[in-house]
């Protein structure tokens, strides 16, 4: 039977294929469906009382906040070119391989999803700068935008990523429901560290896989990507320079977190500061300050978590507060090589668009976060999640064909809708039920991240493929870019596949560390 949420998630799909912004799609269609299930008299309308506490537990969500600090650090280091810098060092460091300046292009955009994690940025970046070398150097159109467009979008499932931390938050929260479900009230929870710690061996084998394709491409065809001969290679000093920051600057954020130092938001602090910093650095501000500032944070972030101080205690001792003027020390030398940083970046034009840029994106994800808080609470007002919960249990095939459903819903979602649009709608309805099932919620977590990357390759409405047809040279036409993509989206089935075949790719690590 057709039923009035089902209805009402049609809508859904409907108002956001028209082009009217998402934010206001999903809050309106909640309002017109929360109105005609009131008075059909569906559902309570007093349910709506509910959306301030929704809301505030929402912006006030310590694990969200991480989101807006991951984005600038992302900013900064695309707008400072330091991305720009690692991606033509590390193409003229590999050109004589063949298939070694898609290898390089692969790489990079592994490096630069571990310290920007913002897909469009990333693909704008090679492709302006990657796409055209590769295809003066010989390399097949179709296979040079297809390389470009996957590999900007590891920036969604190696971590730091905006979307694992939103993934983690819908995650922690649906695996509470089943508990309660279930009738356990000494409940366990997913932090965004674990989530991190699964994506990060997948991500890595994603990252194998597609190299070996293009070698193996290569190898096979040597005319798709010819090995070039290279009449100066990049110096070592020039490799180290270009190398070395973002690495570091990957080991403190992602080290820190796994470590157990400091949580997400704390390390997403410390990844901006660190930008910063980085940019100081290129923009030739005093350099001797920012070694020290770099050096002081490296030293407080440790030596604050092993050896806390704290004045307000009754037995603090001279020793204590030798360490307390220590640490003050430390934090004026990181402020001031921070507003150094920062004074640099705004006379050269480079921390306002970084800002804005900034800014922009973390307004549209909090705010179809918050739209879709209203959709599914109307949602569930309608009885949405039982009618989700009787399609999956009389799914054939059981626990596994309940997911198979899933990921099939999701991947086709993918072709028409955002990975956020997704993660905060759809999951909360059908992944509580999942758990319920008996699935781990870390593996299943990963398997859905990998699904949702997907989506920016999925044409029509991939937004990698947007994001390289702006970019990208008169001769890539939309053809080279849709069929460049179509080997690497089943290279993504594959990886799925391999996580669902061997479960320990995703659960030893979080569980070694955790």
């Amino acid at each position: 039977m057709i039923t009035l949420d089902l209805i009402m998630f049609a809508a859904l799909i409907a108002a956001i294929l028209s082009g009217f912004p998402v934010a206001f799609s999903i809050a309106g269609i909640a309002v017109i469906f929360g109105t005609i299930g009131s008075m059909t008299g569906v559902m309570d309308f007093g349910l709506f009382g509910a959306l301030g506490q929704r809301f505030f537990s929402t912006i006030t969500n310590e694990v969200l906040i991480a989101i807006p600090l991951f984005v600038f650090m992302g900013a900064v280091l695309e707008k400072s070119e330091i991305a720009a810098d690692l991606l033509e060092t590390m193409g003229r460091q590999f050109r004589s391989l063949r298939g070694g300046l898609g290898v390089s292009v692969i790489l990079v955009g592994a490096l630069l999803a571990a310290s920007t994690g913002i897909v469009g940025a990333t693909v704008t970046a090679m492709g302006l700068i990657a796409l055209p070398t590769m295809l003066k150097n010989g390399y097949d159109p179709k296979l040079a935008a297809g390389i470009v467009c996957t590999a900007g979008t590891l920036g969604q499932i190696i971590p730091p990523s905006t979307m694992l931390i939103i993934l983690s938050d819908v995650m922690s929260n649906a695996f509470q429901q089943a508990q309660y479900a279930q009738g356990k009230f000494s409940i366990e929870t997913i932090s965004v560290g674990q989530i991190f710690a699964a994506a990060l061996v997948p991500g890595l084998l994603l990252v194998s896989i597609y190299i070996v394709y293009v070698l193996g491409y290569a190898f096979l065809n040597p005319k798709v990507a010819p090995g070039l001969a290279v009449d100066e290679k990049p110096s070592f000093s020039v490799v180290f320079g270009a190398l070395v920051p973002p690495v570091l600057l990957i080991l403190a954020v992602l080290g820190s977190i796994l470590g157990g130092i400091a949580t997400p938001t704390e390390a997403a602090s410390v990844g901006a500061v660190g930008a910063i910093l980085l940019t100081a650095w290129k923009l030739k501000a005093n350099r001797l300050l920012v070694i020290g500032s770099v050096l002081s944070l490296g030293v407080l972030a440790v030596a604050a978590g092993v050896y806390p101080v704290r004045l307000q205690r009754s037995d603090i001792g001279i020793g204590d507060w030798v360490l307390a003027g220590v640490y003050l020390l430390m934090a004026a030398i990181i402020f001031y090589g921070l507003f150094a940083g920062l004074t640099k970046s705004l006379k050269t034009g480079m921390l306002v668009p970084a800002v804005t840029s900034s800014l922009t994106v973390t307004t549209m994800i909090f705010a179809t976060i918050l739209a879709a808080s209203m959709f599914s609470l109307v949602f569930v007002g309608l009885g949405g999640d039982e009618t989700m919960a009787a399609i999956l249990e009389q799914m054939p095939g059981g626990p596994t064909g309940a997911l198979i459903f899933c990921m099939v819903l999701i991947f086709i979602l993918g072709f028409f809708i955002d990975f956020v649009e997704i993660t905060v709608i759809v999951l909360p309805v059908t992944v509580p039920i999942l758990i319920a099932m008996g699935h781990d919620p870390i593996w299943l977590a990963i398997l859905i991240a990998i699904n949702l990357q997907t989506s920016f390759l999925t044409p029509p409405f991939g937004f990698s493929l947007f994001y390289l047809r702006g970019a990208a040279p008169k001769e890539i036409t939309t053809a080279h870019i849709y069929g460049g993509v179509a080997p690497f989206i089943l290279l993504q089935i594959i990886a799925v596949a391999l996580i669902w075949i061997f479960p320990a790719l995703t659960t030893w690590l979080p569980r070694a560390l955790f």
